[in-house]
């Protein structure tokens, strides 16, 4: 059967790539790949392979030359920077392949808010704190629907990661206080999580829009909000308490 796969390399750092993307590349003959949002280092993985800089190209182009190779018997990628399914645009091109009778394979890698929380040493579901991350963007040219406007996402005081939306931190610190989120609310922006520029910005609500712009950041940045990033206090896990019994250890007695 023909088949296309849709491979994430990772957030930046060429040593994030996993081991079955890493190799899929090595055998490639195809690869369709996103500009300059994938690290040099990883195209040189292609070495055999026919390339093709999707920035520089329009939905059906791409389509065409996925389809006409896979249909060739060639081993065909769609190359992907972070994860595929964060904020791609994967589904339009495998509903339009399975269409044609050709399969498509999802292999997964390590999207940029990871990347940004490892930057920052975060856990970002903290027990006390909360046990939710919103993933989210801002919007502009791209609509959100009415009930996951920032304001109303704010409402449940999770921590909340924006995606594609530093160019409006401004409108993001807005609508989060509009939504309850304190001005005393932790902010922090990573640019270009995982790459050798990349660059940390700390601060609050109050305060963040100023660094932003003061750092002339607008683009290629995740921003995470919430109390997560410099809690006042936290619960500890209740997995490793002595005295919570599970599946693979009995509690303690209390002395």
């Amino acid at each position: 059967m023909s088949r296309v796969y849709f491979v994430g390399c990772g957030p930046g750092d060429p040593e994030l790539i996993t081991v079955k993307a890493k190799k899929l590349l090595q055998k490639a003959d195809v690869v369709v790949y996103s500009g300059s949002l994938i690290p040099v280092q990883i195209m040189k993985l292609c070495k055999k392979a026919t390339t093709h800089d999707a920035a520089s190209l329009v939905r059906e182009e791409i389509f065409d030359i996925l389809k006409k190779n896979a249909e060739k018997g060639k081993l065909v990628i769609r190359l992907h920077d972070g994860d595929p399914a964060v904020y791609g645009a994967i589904r339009e091109q495998t509903d339009n392949l399975q269409k044609d009778g050709i399969e498509c394979i999802v292999v997964p890698g390590v999207t940029s808010f990871l990347a940004s929380s490892a930057a920052l040493g975060l856990q970002l579901t903290l027990p006390g704190v909360t046990q939710t991350m919103i993933i989210t963007r801002a919007e502009k040219r791209t609509k959100v629907p009415k009930e996951e406007q920032i304001s109303e996402l704010a409402k449940h005081k999770a921590t909340m990661i924006f995606y594609l939306s530093v160019h409006l931190i401004s409108d993001i610190v807005k609508e989060a206080i509009k939504g309850g989120y304190p001005q005393t609310t932790p902010v922090a922006v990573v640019y270009r999580a995982s790459w050798p520029d990349q660059k940390i910005l700390i601060g609050t609500l109050e305060d963040i829009t100023k660094k932003v712009w003061a750092e002339k950041i607008s683009r290629t940045a995740i921003v995470i909000v919430g109390d997560v990033i410099q809690p006042k206090s936290y619960e500890y896990s209740k997995l490793y308490d002595k005295t919570f019994s599970h599946g693979y250890r009995k509690a303690k007695p209390k002395n």
